[in-house]
């Protein structure tokens, strides 16, 4: 039954192909010009060519593991998925230097973190590679306030077996302190803000634009040009001038005849 339905779907969606090519007609390489026709489109060809490539069979389940992606092509369907998707690849350039920072700031403390906690906790300090990973655990908040009490109250109190202490023990009551407090300030309640700011700033650029892609199509579609749109608006304005020029001179008009009465004696 998965298996017929499994090919009902890769039917559907290949029918679904062929018609949209079709309505590009007489140039139905236009259906190329759209990026989510080309995910489409490859998705399609990748699970079709499957039964006849000569991939062997270890390769084969990868290849397989292509269907696991029609499930993306909901973003196809559903416009305000579509709208998500591309903040997020608009925000991608902006994510990368914000990214260097965010490694900048690991690198640093994870060099500090080792040389100050290396002998006291190991198992959190040992290399910088570890320490990186341990500065991702604080970073996400995970238990953090652990690996801060190891090192402020000594592996020899806090957090180690009796057996698993290390052969000198060293508590840092203050630096361990500052240190910690430091990074989840900077590292968790700045730097990875940004990257929401620039989501956020970045979906309402992708929103403006897909409002106006939405008018100057209902612009097309009404048989209407934006040019044509500005003309009619600068004949309205001409017109309002007009309008608003004899109505000056009639008022004027009417205040100098009131001048030219003379009032009365009393």
């Amino acid at each position: 039954l998965l298996h017929a339905i499994d090919i009902g779907i890769l039917i559907i969606f290949t029918l679904e192909v062929i018609v949209k090519m079709t309505a590009e007609a007489p140039k139905p390489l236009n259906y190329f010009k759209d990026p989510w026709n080309i995910f489409d489109f490859v998705l399609v060809a990748a699970c079709l060519a499957e039964p006849i490539l000569p991939i062997d069979a270890a390769y084969l389940p990868v290849l397989r593991l292509i269907r696991i992606l029609r499930v993306l092509k909901l973003i196809t369907a559903i416009p305000n998925l579509q709208l998500l998707v591309g903040a997020l690849l608009k925000s991608i350039p902006s994510m990368f230097y914000v990214s260097i920072l965010l490694c900048l700031l690991f690198y640093i403390y994870a060099a500090m973190g080792v040389t100050l906690f290396s002998i006291n906790d190991p198992v959190h300090f040992r290399n910088l590679q570890i320490a990186m990973l341990t500065l991702f655990r604080v970073v996400t908040l995970e238990d953090w306030t652990d690996v801060m009490y190891i090192n402020m109250y000594g592996s020899d109190q806090y957090g180690y077996a009796a057996e698993d202490i290390p052969a000198e023990p060293n508590a840092m009551p203050f630096f361990a302190a500052f240190y910690f407090v430091s990074f989840v300030v900077m590292g968790t309640m700045i730097v990875l803000n940004l990257f929401i700011g620039i989501i956020m700033n970045s979906m309402d650029e992708t929103r403006k634009e897909s409002d106006l892609a939405k008018l100057v199509e209902k612009k097309e579609n009404d048989g209407s040009s934006i040019e044509e749109e500005i003309e009619l608006l600068h004949k309205d304005l001409e017109t309002m001038q007009e309008q608003l020029s004899l109505i000056l001179a009639r008022v004027s008009h009417q205040s100098g005849q009131l001048k030219a009465v003379e009032p009365p004696e009393n």
